[in-house]
This record gives C-alpha cells, structure tokens and sequence, in this order.
C-alpha cells in the first residue's frame, strides 16, 4: 500500500488533519508528487480552505495534465461561481 493510498484511507475516515499533515510531509520531501497535491486539495477542500484546495488542485493539474485534479478543479471552480454571498447574508 503506497502513502498516497493511506492517506485516502485517512481522509475517508474523515481523519483530516492526520491526513493534511502527512500530505504536508509528503509535498516537501518530493513537490513534484501531483497525486500529493490532489490530496492535499482534497483535504482542504473538505476542511472548508476553499482558497487553499483550489491552489493545490492548479498546482496538481499543472504537474500532471492527467490528474483527477483537473475535473477537481473545474468542478471547485463551479461551485464558487454558482455560490452568492449576498443571498446568504443580506
């Protein structure tokens, strides 16, 4: 089993600073790790760091044009399009 894929397991049992820790290791030992990097948006994206998960998934995408992040990161950006602050709080 590959880090990556303990790491997943640590996000599905919603163990998310666990996971953002070991994603944080991860990122520094070798930055270049697009899988590391979708994880890390995906961490972030759960802890409700809507700014921060979406740096990690252009960073993942830019790294590896075939990463999930690309779908991750266009969907991301739909959300916030569709998302008006104003309707919420008048």
């Amino acid at each position: 089993m590959s880090k990556e894929e303990n790491i997943d397991d640590l996000i599905k049992n919603n163990r998310l600073g666990e996971a953002a820790l070991a994603l944080d290791g991860l990122i520094a030992t070798d930055p270049g790790d697009a899988e590391a990097w979708y994880l890390r948006g995906k961490v972030a994206w759960r802890m409700g760091e809507r700014s921060r998960a979406v740096t990690c998934y252009e960073h993942a995408a830019g790294l590896d044009s075939s990463s999930p992040a690309g779908i991750a990161l266009e969907q991301a950006r739909d959300i916030e399009a569709f998302f008006n602050h104003d309707l919420l709080n008048p």
